[in-house]
């Protein structure tokens, strides 16, 4: 038997791929995060077990317990799926659990997932690549465990040029502003926040690099920086130019 590392897509089931959902049906045992969604979970076969090991603020399980609860798992014969929001390899930490899974000698296996860094963005209709304004963009998390946001070279992401997507950066999207501005983004840089992107509850909030650190957000949001966050493809009637200044 084998445990399945399962990247749950952005939040809409329908996302899902065939594979994650094949997987997820046939599963004993399913180990997801919080951000799981009821209707993926509820695909699992009658009788299945679930695990949840989200890491909620202020009370998260440690890296080390997950490792060794699938480890656990994966030895006892039985199909076991880690349920991972996104892509297990995008900040999901997929390759330590991996790494200790191989250390173990576990059979396992990897189930890539559409990753929100991408997929929000587009159901916010933000292209994160735009031909004449952008032509790359950078994924970054917001959030470092020893050290928040202090940690990313934020200076020098502000001179690439290209988009910055940024996971788990509402609390420290004060700092974040400051230190791209301070490496030479304008304050008037386009900025898109976009809250449970993918599902019925999506909320879009738009601002500027500049009024970033006082806009009311909350977590999670999935933030898009740079031109093309003037872009909103959702509605025919509205074609920004995406170039600001």
């Amino acid at each position: 038997m084998t445990v399945h590392l399962v990247g749950a897509g952005p939040g809409d089931p329908e996302l899902l791929t065939v594979r994650a959902a094949r997987l997820v049906a046939a599963a004993d045992v399913i180990v997801h995060d919080r951000l799981a969604d009821a209707s993926i979970l509820s695909l699992a076969k009658p009788g299945a077990e679930f695990i949840d090991v989200g890491k909620r603020p202020g009370a998260p399980t440690p890296q080390e317990n997950i490792n060794a609860l699938l480890v656990h798992l994966g030895s006892q014969g039985i199909e076991v799926v880690r349920l991972k929001g996104g892509d297990p390899f995008v900040f999901g930490r997929g390759g330590e659990e991996a790494e200790a899974l191989r250390a173990a000698e576990v059979p396992y296996t990897i189930v890539p997932g559409i990753t929100s860094s991408v997929a929000v963005p587009a159901a916010a209709g933000i292209p994160v690549t735009h031909r004449g304004v952008s032509v790359g963009f950078t994924v970054v998390t917001g959030h470092r465990e020893s050290g928040g946001a202090e940690e990313v070279a934020w200076e020098a992401l502000a001179k690439t040029g290209t988009t910055i997507v940024v996971l788990m950066g509402v609390a420290y999207r004060a700092s974040i502003a400051a230190r791209l501005i301070a490496g030479g983004l304008y304050p008037s840089t386009p900025v898109a926040a976009i809250r449970w992107g993918t599902r019925p509850e999506q909320h879009t909030t738009r601002t500027t690099l500049g009024l970033l650190g006082t806009a009311e957000l909350e977590a999670p949001c999935t933030i898009v920086i740079g031109a093309v966050a003037a872009f909103d493809f959702t509605s025919p009637h509205i074609v920004p130019t995406g170039a600001v200044v």
